[in-house]
């Protein structure tokens, strides 16, 4: 997607503003939280911005553009630097894909529109960014800069749940009432630190479960709530059903029952919805 800098130094310099409507633009779906955390997670920067040129490139400029998008350079100014080490200056500028509106045409920017951008710096050039996907230059609302924030505030905090990559052994132990029982499960993580799943079940009683993110399961286990980057680590990465490798040593009953306390948790945690393409 990037072009030669002296491309980019070319058009930006003879970049006009382009402030028409843009009306028959294809509207994509709300981002969800999981759309979010993808594009959030995978970007070292992310900004504020508000467009001060806008550009359609030509053919020749733009290199290869999947079919019905246009690539456009923008030269924005920087509200606010929501993430990144190193600060921004204050006018950057980068190229993105947009899709042609309903009559095939490039999509034309007004001065002035805001975004949030996800991207990365361009090495030895401050002030050019890449974009960390073809779609993450979001519509700015203070809902979505608030949900971002949200999720890098997460990220950040040294307790602060790793991605899973796995799951490893799970145990099974029934209680001296019938009917009374207790699942252990333990997941794999990016970086070994130690998570895992606990069910309970007590005659009488609903079921409930919780997550250790540490050593030691007890009663004060996290509990997951939708929306959070632990829900995200969880609901957006489990798999529909455990390895093999984590029942082997089970009898055939002990098993069963493993899998439909897993089938559980997967049922609390809900579906991770997403409407953007990873691709």
């Amino acid at each position: 997607m990037p072009v030669p800098h002296l491309l980019l130094a070319a058009a930006a310099a003879a970049a006009l503003t382009q402030a028409v409507d843009s009306q028959g633009v294809p509207v994509a779906p709300p981002l969800t939280y999981a759309d979010m955390a993808d594009l959030a997670l995978a970007a070292p920067l992310a900004a504020h911005v508000r467009v001060r040129r806008a550009e359609a490139l030509s053919e020749r400029e733009a290199g290869t553009v999947p079919a019905g998008y246009r690539r456009f350079l923008i030269q924005a100014d920087v509200v606010a630097l929501i993430r990144g080490t190193e600060g921004l200056p204050p006018r950057v500028s980068y190229l993105v894909d947009l899709p042609n509106d309903a009559r095939g045409r490039a999509q034309r920017i007004r001065r002035g529109t805001e975004f949030l951008v996800l991207a990365s710096p361009v090495a030895g050039r401050a002030a050019e960014l890449r974009l960390a996907a073809r779609d993450a230059q979001l519509p700015f609302s203070t809902e979505a800069a608030a949900r971002l924030r949200t999720i890098l505030r997460e990220a950040s905090g040294a307790d602060a749940p790793p991605r899973i990559t796995g799951i490893g052994r799970a145990f099974h132990v029934r209680g001296s009432l019938p009917g009374e029982s207790e699942t252990q499960i333990f997941l794999q993580t990016a970086d070994n630190r130690p998570i895992s799943l606990s069910i309970l079940r007590r005659p009488g009683e609903t079921p409930r479960w919780s997550v250790a993110l540490g050593e030691m399961v007890d009663d004060a286990a996290a509990s997951v709530r939708r929306d959070t980057l632990l829900w995200y680590r969880l609901a957006c990465t489990l798999p529909a059903t455990l390895p093999a490798s984590s029942l082997s040593e089970m009898s055939a009953a002990e098993s069963r029952a493993v899998q439909a306390d897993y089938r559980l948790v997967l049922q609390d945690l809900g579906r991770c919805s997403r409407t953007r393409s990873r691709s």
